[in-house]
């Protein structure tokens, strides 16, 4: 990224570099933020490539497809890398138009992606299955020598997950739950939500003891608030009986 600014004039390649660290500091905690300050950027120069590839990940994050793949396609024409490829697949998917992700898994580009890249375009034609009511092709999709291997990368817990998921949705609930365990085994950066899902299907259910707590509390106010209330209402009644008489 650096050496593409370097072709921009100083204060501007300042200006652009501080709104791309922003973009990435921002992506996943407040995308909203991010996705603003990626328009700016944009606004500033959008023929470095660095600048568009940025661009197409804060609108993917926000939910605008159609400008993430824009963005995408930008980006993959100035650098000639396959390596958006399984984000251009997934924009289709949100796009509404399964069938041209699926197309797109079974481009050349595909093999240019290194091992990650090929694992996010097998879970994105998965996704692409089950869009489209095929949930035992979308099983069959995620089958492969990464998913059977022991080792683990960066990608295995989502992969397993999505496998777990996949199966789950078929009716095979005991190996779902075999596949989220391995997930969850797998999950150490807490990726997958593996954990609650096998939770679930063992009918284990989670009490916020904060919540409870408040419920609580609040209940003990009502009471105290009762008990007044109830205290002024004697004392009323008291005072027109004393009334009476007169």
């Amino acid at each position: 990224m650096r050496q593409e600014l370097q072709s921009l004039p100083k204060t501007l390649a300042e200006d652009v570099a501080k709104n791309l660290v922003m973009v990435a500091r921002l992506l996943d905690e407040d995308p909203e933020k991010a996705y603003g300050y990626a328009r700016v950027a944009l606004r500033l120069a959008s023929r470095v490539a660095a600048v568009r590839e940025a661009g197409g990940f804060a609108a993917y994050g926000v939910g605008k497809y159609a400008e993430a793949l824009k963005e995408f396609r930008a980006a993959r024409r100035m650098t000639g890398s396959a390596e958006l490829w399984p984000l251009m697949a997934d924009c289709e998917r949100g796009l509404g138009r399964p069938e041209k992700a699926l197309a797109m898994a079974g481009e050349p580009e595909v093999q240019r992606l290194d091992k990650a890249g090929q694992v996010e375009m097998r879970l994105v034609a998965a996704g692409a299955r089950r869009d489209m009511g095929q949930a035992d092709a979308a099983v069959v999709t995620l089958q492969s020598p990464e998913l059977a291997s022991n080792a683990v990368h960066p990608w295995t817990a989502r992969l397993r997950y999505a496998y777990a998921d996949a199966l789950l949705a078929v009716g095979r609930e005991g190996e779902a739950r075999d596949w989220f365990a391995k997930a969850l085994e797998a999950d150490q950066a807490g990726t997958t939500d593996a954990s609650d899902r096998l939770a679930e299907l063992d009918g284990v259910q989670f009490t916020d003891a904060l919540v409870e707590d408040d419920d609580e509390a609040e209940g003990r106010d009502q009471g105290q608030d009762g008990a007044a209330a109830g205290g002024e209402a004697q004392a009323g009644g008291g005072a027109e009986k004393a009334e009476k008489p007169e």
